[in-house]
């Protein structure tokens, strides 16, 4: 959505289907600050993009066709919001039109955590293929034909492009998408088919029990997902289900979906369709859109070649020893997300108390999570000097991101929409260039001095500059080259003076803590 608003301009985003509440809350924060507005299933010359969920929030494969052709027909980029899983069984996007294809991976092994983060992935076409952030990892040879892996594509384009990038992206969550890739290769093609056919075949046998005893079923064609019509009754139904120890969503007063994944059972099977009074048939007829996914996917060797827990073991052993970690040194690196992820952390991580939580539970059952989020909230702001703190942020460039629109809203508020201009040192990451244009403001550069502290002249006279319109400034406290820089307060008053926020940068945080407190800093 991003590249298309920045190369054509255009403001409008459609959608086909409907996307589950949060993927759509995600679209507008991210579309709003670009100018971009989510405009329903309207499809015109000023689209940017077609977002098509597959399947959509109910569970249904929708037949959107005409919308893709005549998105495509207008230059418009097709997305598809897919369910990596559901793709085992059904067409890949890219033949039914997509040129971008997104979606989680959490269910490729990886715990919901009360909806903790886990990696997601995103395929373009080839023609697109250039204008990825972040890196792409190709084979090669070396002088003496052994096959090799190098980085075959580095754009971190903030770096290059900043203010211009159409992506603030500066963290690869490469834990947990090691965890999903080591996920398919465990299992293969054939064991990640035979997991979604199981899936499949749960929700088709409940559907056509609860059809054969006379309850309606929305959608004919689905993967995991079931939309029952239970007139006024979802509450009452709802809270059957979690008396036998099950949750199903409460969609409005007179649907509830039920949703199978992998550790679903006969058992929970039997248990919601009793709440009809329903009995789920042995089997099912049932289809996915499209033509059956075949096996043409995962086709390299190491998808085929780890089936035995020996040979897993092994495997992973191999590539450990490739790694530099702390078993074997100090990481000489600085990073803002990079940071010590000790046993008492790591430890906790597969409890079934904290790793199997569903992030829509209900409150009742989730006491002891938000607990833990608040004393670590509260643990946060004591030792930062703020007054509230967000954990939803999952690396450093997404805190910027968060930060400035926390910002822009503050000065909204106040009657000040017009404040846009965030002053950025020259040596700023590029990510903080990035993230501001990202949140819909204007960077100005503010000059560095030889040895690299911001240049305090420069940055007075900016700021004089551009006072009716100063929206904020964003620094990073010790600096990119690991300074403590002197005047850190006096030039946090200089942007009160003017009206402006102060965006501090954490990548250097570790080295303040205990010592000093950015909230005191101003």
């Amino acid at each position: 959505i991003a590249l298309r608003h920045h190369r054509d301009k255009r403001t409008k985003v459609a959608i086909a289907g409907t996307p589950h509440p949060q993927t759509l809350d995600v679209v507008r924060t991210r579309a709003e600050p670009l100018g971009t507005e989510v405009d329903g299933e309207t499809i015109d010359d000023n689209t940017a993009a077609l977002l098509v969920s597959w399947p959509d929030t109910f569970g249904v494969y929708g037949d959107h066709k005409a919308a893709i052709e005549k998105a495509r027909a207008i230059g418009a980029l097709v997305i598809f919001i897919a369910d990596p899983l559901g793709l085992t069984l059904t067409d890949a996007p890219a033949k039914l039109g997509a040129d971008i294809a997104v979606g989680p991976m959490q269910r490729f092994g990886v715990p919901m955590g009360f909806g903790g983060p886990h990696a997601a992935y995103c395929a373009v076409s080839d023609k697109l293929t250039r204008l990825m952030p972040g890196r792409l990892v190709g084979q090669s040879t070396d002088s003496k034909g052994r096959p090799g892996y190098r980085l075959a594509l580095q754009t971190r384009e903030q770096h290059i492009r900043r203010d211009k990038a159409t992506s603030n992206i500066c963290t690869a969550q490469a834990l947990l998408a090691n965890m999903a890739t080591a996920y398919a290769i465990w299992h293969g093609p054939a064991g990640l088919q035979a997991i979604a056919e199981r899936i499949h075949g749960l929700a088709g046998r409940l559907a056509a029990g609860l059809t054969a005893s006379g309850v309606a079923v929305l959608g004919a064609s689905r993967f995991d997902t079931v939309m029952v019509e239970v007139r006024g009754k979802a509450k009452a139904i709802a809270a059957a289900a979690e008396k036998t120890g099950r949750l199903v969503r409460v969609i409005d007063a007179d649907h509830i979906g039920v949703a199978f994944d992998e550790t679903s059972t006969e058992s929970d099977l039997e248990a919601i369709a009793g709440l009809f009074s329903a009995k789920a048939p042995a089997a099912a007829d049932q289809t996915v859109p499209g033509k059956p996914r075949g096996k043409e996917f995962l086709t390299q060797p190491v998808f085929h070649e780890n089936h035995s827990e020996t040979d897993m073991m092994r495997f992973l052993r191999r590539l450990a020893d490739k790694d530099l970690a702390l078993d074997r040194a100090m990481i000489p690196l600085g990073s803002c997300t990079m940071k010590l992820n000790a046993a008492a952390e790591m430890m906790p991580v597969s409890w079934p108390s904290v790793a199997n939580l569903h992030p829509f539970a209900p409150a009742s059952h989730s006491a002891g999570y938000r607990a833990m989020v608040g004393e670590l909230e509260g643990w946060l702001s004591e030792i930062t000097g703020f007054d509230a703190v967000s954990l939803q942020p999952n690396a450093g460039s997404q805190g910027e991101y968060a930060g400035l629109l926390a910002i822009r809203a503050y000065h909204r508020s106040r009657g000040e929409g017009h404040r846009t201009v965030c002053l950025i040192p020259s040596s700023a990451h590029g990510t903080n260039p990035a993230s501001a244009a990202m949140a819909g403001m204007s960077v100005v550069v503010v000059r560095c001095s030889e040895d690299g502290n911001i240049d305090m002249d420069d940055m007075r006279a900016k700021a004089n500059e551009h006072s009716k319109n100063l929206a904020a400034l964003m620094f990073t406290y010790p600096s990119t080259h690991g300074v403590y820089e002197e005047g850190a307060r006096h030039l946090c008053a200089l942007i009160h003076e003017h009206g402006g926020q102060v965006y501090f940068d954490g990548a250097n945080l570790n080295a303040l803590v205990g010592l000093a407190r950015p909230g005191d800093i101003g």
